[in-house]
Parts: C-alpha cells; structure tokens; sequence
C-alpha cells in the first residue's frame, strides 16, 4: 500500500476508535507500528493532528479538519475504483452490526437478494443488543434502533417500526387488564434498553392526548428476544415492536394491552462509522434495506395491528 494511503488509513482509525491500541487491533498492525506511523504523518505535516493521554487521545482543530478531507479522500479513491469495476461488481467483505431480534426477523431475511444481486460480495454478521464500539470492531455498516448519540459517524434512517404494549394471558388474569395509562404504574414492567430503561418514563397519545407515566419493573434483560419470552412466561408487561410480537399476537400467547393508545415508533438507523460517505458496497445494501424493510414494515404493521385487540378475561 503507498506510504500516504496507509498514514491515511491508520490515522482515521485512531481518530474514530480514540486509541492507537484499537486502531492497531483492527488493522492488524503492533501498536508501535501505528504510533510510528501517525507520528511520521505529524512530522510530514508540521502540525499536531493529536492530543495524547494516557487514557485517551483527542483531535486537534488541525486534526478534526485532516480527518475529513482524509475520509473524503478514501471514500472518493473507493468510488474510482468501484466505477472502474461497474457498480455491478462490487466485492470483497461486508461486514454488519444488528441489533438480535430485528437482525433475524428483518434484516437477515432481506439479504438473499442483495446477495444474488453481487455475487462477489460476502457478508459477516455480528448479532448483539448492545452498542459495541463500531470502528474497532471494523463494522462497515450498524443497523441501531432508538435516539443515536452523538458521533462522528455518518447515519440514515430506514425504516419506523411500530411499537405496543404486550402481556401475557396468565400475567393479565393475575394482575388485571390496565384500562389507562395510569394502571401502568401499578404493573411490572420487562426492562430493556430499547424499550423500558430503569426508572423510565414511558409516553403514550391516547385520543391525541399526551400522558407520561413511570414505570417500574424487577426483572430487566439485556436482549429483545428475552423480553419477548419473559413477557410469555408471563413475567410483566413489554414494550415491543409489531414486528418481533406478530406470531405471539397471532397465538394468543400475548395480548396487546392499551390498544387505544399509540407509542412512539421505534427508529431504524443504517449507521455508517466511516462517516458521511461510504463505501459503494454500503450504499448499495442500504439502499436495499430502504427498499425492502421501508415498504415491508408498513404492510406487517397494519396486518399485525388488525389481529392484536384480542379480548382477555380477568
């Protein structure tokens, strides 16, 4: 690789991941390597694109502005070079950050016409709920659901995902049906990260009206697929998405509860750590995600929406 690629290279990496130790792990240099190298790049330059600690290393205003015509300039290097293939040949590893639940029921069964559509591209999977550190785990693309925080990181949305509240018959029959927002109060809630955090606050529209109530819960898990099934052990009431709920709703297993009120979307979010301008082989899957997910939560949505407002006895 030519000596200002690779400065280029390993310079991003340090800056977005905030260690020379990440950055190394994830090139598959010695942390040496890459300090000597980020350092030579200082030394070309004449000016400091770092601010180093012991615990952290920051940008400078000089390095703030050399990352972003250095990610623009990758970016435009891997255009040229995808052109000169055709957009039809895109190659090598793709590499996807998605959360469990939504990855298998979503995202997972849209890729085999991607995949048929570019032969030579291959896909590796990371599946997890909680947020990893994108850059040194060398994820090209994340799918995230819920608010982002604040990065570096280039984002789109693709897809709004409706959500509810879900118990089980056996909960219900115990506990009682909740009539309004208020009863919530009253009621054990499944925690999670993308639904119920600890001592939440949970907002519902009811006839158009706002109504914020507190929730309160024993037992929180850190994957969507254990609220799913601790909400049919009958453990308390979850905030899911329409889409992770369809077959249960469709059983009987769980009940929507509050079905007179509406809570706001879930977000999905194609996240791009490179930044603003990725690659062509990431702009082609998410563009295909938009395609496919965008319409397709739409049409589910209405269809689980219609067989949910199952009656309880209590």
């Amino acid at each position: 690789m030519n000596d200002r690629w690779l400065e280029i290279e390993v310079f991003t990496r340090v800056a977005e991941s905030g260690s020379f130790s990440r950055a190394a792990q994830a090139l598959g240099l010695s942390q040496p390597s890459t300090s000597r190298i980020v350092t030579g790049l200082e030394a070309r330059l004449g000016v400091k694109l770092l601010l180093r600690t012991t615990r952290s290393v920051a940008l400078t205003e000089a390095g703030a502005a050399f990352l972003d015509k250095a990610r623009q300039a990758a970016a435009d290097l891997q255009d040229a070079e995808d052109a000169a293939r055709g957009i039809d040949s895109l190659r090598g590893t793709l590499r996807l950050a998605v959360p469990i639940a939504y990855g298998t029921l979503a995202v997972i069964p849209a890729l085999p016409d991607f995949l048929e559509r570019y032969p030579e591209l291959r896909v590796e999977i990371s599946m997890r709920d909680e947020r990893q550190n994108l850059v040194a785990a060398g994820v090209d693309l994340a799918i995230r659901m819920g608010t982002l925080e604040d990065s570096t990181f280039g984002a789109r949305r693709i897809a709004s995902v409706p959500r509810m509240l879900v118990a089980s018959p056996t909960y219900l029959a115990k506990r009682g049906l909740p009539e309004t927002p208020a009863d919530l109060a009253f009621h054990d809630a499944l925690l999670h990260e993308q639904s119920f955090p600890a001592k939440s606050t949970l907002k519902l529209l009811k006839a158009g009206i706002e109504q914020r109530v507190t929730l309160h819960g024993r037992v929180k898990i850190d994957a969507a697929p254990g609220i799913l099934a601790a909400a049919t052990a009958g453990l308390g009431i979850a905030n899911v998405t329409t889409l992770m709920a369809a077959e249960q709703l469709r059983n009987g297993s769980l009940i929507h509860v509050l079905p007179d009120c509406e809570l706001e979307p879930l977000q999905v979010f194609a996240v791009f750590p490179s930044g603003p301008r990725p690659s062509a082989k990431v702009r082609a899957l998410v563009a295909h995600l938009i395609d496919v997910l965008g319409a397709s939560s739409a049409g589910l949505n209405a269809s689980v929406w219609a067989q949910s407002t199952r009656s309880v006895s209590v």
